[in-house]
């Protein structure tokens, strides 16, 4: 019958928790130990104080009711499991009472851990842009252009954006509409590489019905951002007779939709932004001069990462924090090896390479804290041999020694790099070893070590 009610509480879509009157647990179903990340062995037998860390001035749910012997209906709990990472549940909590004495306590709990972190994501996500603060970085480089870009934005000069995918051009553009004075206005943006030319004249400039079968009278983009910012992404991919139309726009300030007759006054900052070198683009008659030095007013050059690796390190902590959010995680930072990885790469998608890279290593961990190189992306973790040669400390032989008092200063000298590495968290540690948690600790208090 035990068994058998066991096995009904692990089909529960709640956590059961059950202790007894010291605190220990006696019952932990699936859904507890898959809300609670918790391997079953970790919590069965154990007090619930030498498991769970609860905040200052906090008690546990089921220690309440054990001490009161009265029910706590309703209550949110935060509190974190054995490795750090943060639990919040909603609890209802029962005393179990028999001859009237209290013995056991029994919890049934819903986890609300995701739904908190959507929430605050969500937040996030609707922000209205992103700022100047926004921008991480300590670079020198870097901060001369976010000086030069506020500098800009109490004007109402064009602006042209100068640098590689992925350096975050985007970033600029929010940053500059949302501390000018048109903040309260539309910013409007659009890709000219994403669509095809016929499309692109009557979305930029607009149409009147009867224009062409099927058209409308239609505003284009320059009429709806009127007042405030239009973003034209990928400049040098507009064909070179849309270009010469859009730098009449610019210098005249007025707009004629397709097949209209009446030119439209309109009063729009313009942003651009290319990833390539401009003068080749003029070179190459991929862009036009004449449009290059309207819309330079103000060129702002975006550093790529492998110019500013100097910030490689608050920019990994940045995309953590995010992910640990999105991802309902706990990882705390990177190993010395997942590092040197990082700043042997050449980062040819920049930040947004890397966002995507520690995003990638995230979704292949589970419980670690530490991302190694063994989460790392396949074409990082192609070049690790190379590198793992590179970072080896050989051991030095010891003739005084016999060999298996040589074999165990080898194992200590092993078992220290990878530890330090993995800034001793040891079920990394043991990953990477490739033994398991048990051994490795055996293994350290043979050794001696900590």
């Amino acid at each position: 019958m035990e068994k058998l009610l066991i096995n009904a509480m692990d089909c529960l879509n709640v956590g059961v928790h059950i202790i007894d009157v010291t605190g220990k647990t006696i019952v932990y179903n699936h859904k507890m130990s898959e809300l609670e990340a918790m391997n079953r062995s970790e919590v069965l037998d154990k007090n619930i104080h030498d498991v769970f860390q609860f905040q200052e001035n906090e008690e546990s749910t089921l220690l309440t009711a054990l001490h009161t012997g009265e029910a706590v209906l309703n209550v949110k709990q935060q509190y974190f499991n054995n490795i750090g990472r943060k639990i919040m549940t909603v609890n209802n909590t029962y005393p179990i009472v028999e001859a009237g004495e209290v013995t056991a306590v029994m919890e049934i709990a819903t986890d609300v851990t995701k739904i908190e972190r959507l929430l605050r994501h969500q937040k996030e996500a609707l922000k209205p842009s992103f700022h100047f603060d926004d921008i991480i970085g300590e670079n020198s480089g870097l901060l001369d252009v976010i000086e030069l870009a506020k500098r800009a934005a109490r004007t109402t000069s064009n602006v042209l954006l100068i640098g590689e995918t992925g350096t975050g051009k985007e970033l600029f553009v929010q940053s500059i509409h949302d501390a000018s004075n048109r903040s309260d206005k539309p910013l409007i943006a659009q890709n000219c590489a994403a669509l095809p030319d016929t499309l692109m004249e009557s979305i930029l400039f607009g149409t009147t019905k009867g224009a062409f079968t099927g058209a409308e009278d239609r505003p284009g983009l320059f009429e709806q951002a009127n007042g405030g910012t239009l973003l034209l992404d990928e400049l040098n991919s507009l064909p070179s007779h849309l270009q010469a139309k859009l730098l009449r726009v610019l210098q005249e300030k007025k707009v004629r939709r397709i097949g209209g007759l009446q030119e439209i006054s309109v009063d729009v900052r313009m942003i651009a932004t290319i990833n390539e070198d401009p003068f080749e683009l003029i070179v190459q008659e991929k862009l036009r001069k004449d449009l290059y030095y309207r819309l330079a007013v103000v060129a702002l050059m975006i550093p790529p990462l492998r110019e500013r690796m100097d910030d490689l390190d608050l920019l990994v902590e940045s995309f953590i924090h995010k992910y640990n959010d999105l991802l309902q995680m706990n990882v705390q930072s990177i190993s010395p090896a997942a590092r040197e990885h990082f700043r042997q790469h050449d980062w040819p998608g920049n930040v947004r390479e890397l966002e995507h890279a520690i995003e990638s290593a995230m979704n292949s961990m589970e419980y670690e804290q530490i991302i190694d190189e063994v989460h790392l992306p396949y074409y990082f973790r192609m070049k690790a041999p190379k590198l793992q040669k590179a970072m080896f400390t050989p051991f030095e032989q010891d003739s005084s020694k016999n060999l298996k008092e040589q074999l165990l200063d080898a194992e200590r000298v092993i078992l220290e790099k990878v530890l330090t590495d993995t800034q001793h968290h040891i079920t990394l540690a043991a990953k990477q070893l490739g033994l398991s948690r048990q051994s490795l600790q055996y293994r350290m208090k043979r050794l001696g070590l900590q």
